[in-house]
């Protein structure tokens, strides 16, 4: 029986930004899955995309840079969803972001998930201050 999951990505004031479903087909995985499932959405879903959108994943890709949506690759081409999956990995290490599911803050990548029908995982950015 699979079970769908709620993924959100807020501001650290709370205010979401984007939100979209997850289908896994267990009940029970883990934080690293969770994370593992929505980079490999984004990532495929952007490879599927056409035109020169901006990629608006979790983290940024090599050879991307910043902009007001997402991330502009400097010429359109396919990303690399293990690499950017690495990527996500290191940078929940390094405190680059957080992850709530269901309101609790997860500390661990092997913490186990139950995905109910309402599960909600928030992804928080947080964003260093600039001139300190």
């Amino acid at each position: 029986m699979s079970a769908l999951l709620t993924v959100r990505d807020e501001s650290a004031t709370g205010q979401l930004m984007r939100s979209f479903l997850l289908e896994f087909p267990w009940e029970v995985t883990t934080v690293r899955e969770v994370l593992r499932a929505r980079v490999e959405h984004e990532v495929s879903s952007f490879n599927a995309a056409q035109g020169d959108a901006p990629f608006n994943g979790l983290v940024q890709p090599t050879g991307a840079e910043r902009v007001l949506n997402g991330f502009k690759l400097t010429t359109h081409r396919n990303i690399d969803w293990h690499e950017q999956f690495e990527r996500a990995l290191l940078a929940f290490e390094n405190n680059q972001f957080f992850m709530l599911i269901d309101d609790r803050q997860v500390e661990s990548l092997e913490e186990q998930v139950i995905v109910r029908e309402a599960t909600q995982v928030s992804f928080v950015k947080l964003v260093p201050l600039v001139g300190g």
